[in-house]
């Protein structure tokens, strides 16, 4: 079936958008748009690659659903539009940011600026109805996510795959540990953050040194 998105993604995941599964979910997120409010936009369900050209991936960072408030939610994980404010793990993730790489706190939670780096930020559900967290999970999207990282691993060299929580660790199995970095941590929503579990990480400058490391350019977080 015909999905846009972008055409070097396209090339890779070409073979999972013919496959049943995947027709029947896109039946549903179909019916699902029609009938009830959801978010993203439907131009924006696949906007973390449309930012992020697969052979330019460096870093992917996983969540699990898309913000379910109005407004919020732009294809892209911990992401928000401009003047939108910020979720409490976005605003704990760039407090993080600040003490490790000493950048100051951003105005806009919109993370497109990382995306274009070759960050991939991907959730494991590219959908959900409004107000009704983990409404479009065991669906399909799982299964086409994982795929996205298992193709993410197997095609390319020396990506930072970033796992916060315990949800995002599990992936880690889909990862080849040979070929690239896996940095993990708790999550970073105040029940995780307020127990030590991830502030001090390091993740942002720890990234920016393997990409150095291996002749990449480093990202302006």
């Amino acid at each position: 079936m015909n999905v846009n998105i972008e055409p070097s993604w396209k090339v890779q995941l070409d073979r999972e958008f013919e496959q049943s599964y995947f027709q029947d979910l896109a039946t549903f997120v179909k019916q699902e748009y029609q009938n009830h409010t959801c978010y993203p936009k439907g131009k924006d369900i696949f906007s973390a690659f449309d930012h992020c050209p697969f052979q330019e991936t460096k870093v992917v960072i996983i969540g699990q659903d898309p913000y379910h408030g109005p407004n919020q939610a732009n294809g892209l994980c911990f992401s928000v539009k401009d003047g939108i404010p910020h979720p409490p793990s976005l605003v704990n993730i760039f407090k993080e940011i600040k003490v490790d790489v000493q950048k100051p706190y951003p105005q806009s939670g919109n993370l497109e600026r990382w995306a274009e780096q070759g960050v991939l930020l991907l959730n494991a559900t590219l959908t959900v109805r409004a107000h009704e967290a983990g409404s479009h999970q065991n669906r399909g999207w799982e299964r086409f996510t994982d795929a996205v990282i298992q193709t993410v691993s197997g095609e390319l060299e020396g990506v930072v795959f970033l796992l916060w929580g315990g949800f995002a660790k599990k992936k880690a199995k889909l990862i080849d540990k040979t070929k690239h970095h896996i940095l993990t941590s708790g999550h970073p929503s105040p029940l995780s953050a307020n127990r030590g579990l991830w502030f001090g990480n390091q993740h942002f400058s720890t990234t920016n040194k393997l990409l150095a490391q291996m002749g990449k350019e480093p990202i302006d977080w």
